[in-house]
């Protein structure tokens, strides 16, 4: 008998364990598809195309390991096409241009699910008439960069 509930004991711990650390694992693939996101954002504001390229790599790499649980396959799929058109391309002006349509569905997907604890600010560019996602409330613009680096607003904070 004491075998028995020992048996049993150790089948239910392994099975709490392994359900807290794939819990684990899943929580922290949306803060950092998010994270992932904002080093694209950052490359661009800094007009470095081969960064933006590599961050856009990376985001793909984590956007392919997110369970359809927590993203849809049509949300995961929507942001591999603009992160894959973006990371394939060394040209800063096309780069930027594929941004937009990426940061209108990274703010789809943000509005939808929680990303992450920390506030998400909308910020929207009037020249591109498009937004974009920051952690800081500081306009940086990535679709002009230091040319306009300052132009924009915060239009909407996501929790």
């Amino acid at each position: 008998m004491k075998t028995l509930l020992l048996t049993v004991s150790l089948i239910a711990t392994v099975f709490v364990q392994q359900s807290f650390a794939q819990g684990k694992t899943e929580g922290s693939q949306l803060p950092q598809l998010l994270s992932n996101y904002y080093d694209i954002k950052n490359a661009l504001v800094a007009g470095n195309e081969n960064l933006a390229s590599a961050r856009a790599s990376e985001f793909i790499k984590t956007a392919n390991t997110i369970d359809y649980k927590l993203i849809s396959e049509g949300n995961i799929n929507a942001l591999l096409k603009d992160a894959t058109s973006i990371s394939e391309s060394k040209d800063l002006k096309k780069q930027r241009e594929y941004f937009a349509n990426f940061s209108g569905n990274m703010i789809l997907l943000a509005k939808s699910t929680k990303l992450g604890d920390a506030p998400i600010y909308e910020q929207y560019c009037p020249m591109k008439k498009a937004s974009w996602l920051s952690s800081d409330k500081v306009i940086k613009n990535p679709y002009y960069g230091s040319a306009m680096l300052t132009c924009g607003n915060i239009t909407g904070t996501i929790n």
